[in-house]
């Protein structure tokens, strides 16, 4: 059992202030770090560089360990990590050699036992949208996407037995499927990714395959420097899928959906914003967004360079071919 600490060492330890650390990160070089974090008496090595962030560090640790960043305590020595905001540096934060970094936390299983349509973890939409920022050309977002195409390893999918069926969302996906590979990008964890797409019969339809499921270890974190405050956020780099099937893929023959616009703020030639869909299972049938896509891709399917378009302007292209069909 450990010894009760004295009154004078069980003061809560000091706070490192803004100035300081920002003192710590214009000194400190970009270099390489290991950092060893001890979790449930078992030691995980985490490799980073000095111009990740706190916030990288927690998904780096969530992909050795399981437990999700926002169940993370990390503790250490006169240091309040939590009191860090998870846009800082790591060259910025006081890490000391062979000073090993304490969490407390829990993984999702042991939490969402039996609660697998919880929709902090399942849904995607619950963030406010972003203006797109000129960084998917700063030298340090690219330095962070190609480390992170050579760490994270995509999820070819193996076909399964289908379930749900949800009309418009299989014919949609089969007619995709006649133009486009398809792969499956979710911000939540590889296991609820796995689950919802069995509820929704995707991984074993008969009428078209899904090549890949990703989930938010591929994401990247960024931040947007031209509104009056600075915002911090992930975001979804098609390059991680670039760098590894540059044979198959690339900016000229991708296009990617999404209801955030900043999750393809490092690729925005390529992102088509949709709506969110909610209430699947009551609406499933309703969703006349899915006929208008499936008209849309197919009208493009064959074009050499799909990174030209404006894919901001695609319901409206739609609607105009649809005019002049009845006039023709």
């Amino acid at each position: 059992m450990a010894d009760a600490p004295s009154s004078s060492s069980s003061a809560a330890p000091p706070v490192a202030d803004a100035a300081s650390l920002a003192e710590v990160a214009v000194s400190a070089p970009v270099e390489e770090m290991t950092l060893v974090v001890k979790w449930r008496g078992q030691e995980q090595t985490v490799r980073m560089v000095g111009d990740d962030t706190l916030g990288e560090l927690k998904l780096r640790i969530c992909e050795a360990t399981g437990v999700f960043p926002k169940r993370q305590t990390l503790l250490y020595p006169k240091l309040m990590l939590k009191d860090i905001d998870d846009s800082t540096l790591l060259s910025s934060i006081p890490f000391k050699r062979n000073v090993k970094i304490n969490m407390i936390g829990t993984v999702e299983e042991e939490i969402f036992i039996g609660q697998e349509d919880d929709p902090e973890l399942l849904d995607d939409f619950d963030f406010e949208q972003n203006e797109d920022t000129p960084i998917k050309d700063k030298d340090v977002y690219k330095q962070k996407l190609k480390r992170r195409a050579s760490q994270y390893k995509v999820h070819l999918v193996v076909s399964q037995v289908p379930a749900i069926s949800f009309i418009y969302l299989h014919q949609f996906l089969a007619a995709a499927y006649s133009k486009y590979d398809i792969i499956i990008w979710s911000a939540t964890s590889m296991k609820w990714v796995e689950l919802k797409m069995e509820q929704l019969g995707v991984l074993g339809s008969p009428d078209y395959k899904i090549t890949a499921l990703m989930d938010h270890l591929a994401m990247i974190t960024v931040q947007s420097e031209n509104q009056s405050r600075k915002k911090t956020f992930d975001c979804k780099p098609l390059g991680v899928i670039w760098a590894q099937f540059p044979e198959y893929y690339n900016e000229k023959n991708t296009i990617m959906f999404d209801d955030l616009r900043r999750n393809f703020i490092m690729n925005p030639q390529n992102g088509l914003v949709i709506r969110p869909f909610r209430k699947a299972h009551s609406n499933r049938d309703n969703d006349n967004e899915l006929v208008k896509l499936t008209h849309y891709l197919l009208s493009i399917g064959d074009l050499e360079d799909l990174s030209k378009l404006d894919h901001g302007k695609w319901e409206s292209s739609i609607d105009e071919s649809a005019k002049r069909r009845k006039r023709s």
